[in-house]
């Protein structure tokens, strides 16, 4: 999960909050990546809307508590998550699918992938699937994938 908007830090927050309401600020900050200043301004934001609760354990130690506002919130903010994985899974297998037309109009069946992470692994399945092989050198086109679009090269070919 990338943690780049706000809502994606919430609802980490909200998980890593029911998980151990004990935890800290440090710790949220640590899963995030980010700022203890960043985790405190979402938290106070949090406790403002009623989503979360806080008592003080001890002189430093807070204890965070999810109400069930916030366990409605985190339901929600999940389905939001699933649905724009599953809708990013399809616009990506969609243009791999074109790709791979193109490709196999131009007489081959196989290619290079030049791609990494999540969505490399997308386009590995759409090849399997489509009977695709994926070569990492030869004269085969190169699909390389660039944030969410998908170029074809016909002409590029690997150096051996």
């Amino acid at each position: 999960m990338t943690y780049e908007n706000g809502t994606a830090r919430d609802l980490v927050i909200l998980e890593q909050i029911e998980q151990d309401p004990d935890t800290t600020q440090a710790a949220m900050a640590s899963t995030l990546e980010v700022a203890v200043g960043t985790i405190n301004w979402h938290i106070k934001r949090l406790i403002e809307k009623g989503y979360v609760k806080v008592s003080r354990v001890e002189r430093r130690k807070l204890k965070y508590i999810i109400t069930a506002e916030g366990i409605a919130l985190r339901t929600r903010l999940t389905i939001d998550y699933i649905q724009n994985s599953f809708n990013l899974y399809r616009l990506i297998r969609q243009r791999m699918l074109a790709s791979l037309a193109e490709v196999k109009s131009a007489g081959y069946d196989t290619i290079q992938l030049d791609a990494s992470g999540d969505l490399a692994e997308i386009c590995r399945l759409t090849c399997l699937e489509q009977g695709v092989r994926i070569q990492t050198d030869g004269a085969a086109p190169v699909l390389r994938v660039k944030g969410l679009k998908i170029f074809v090269d016909m002409k590029e070919r690997a150096k051996s």
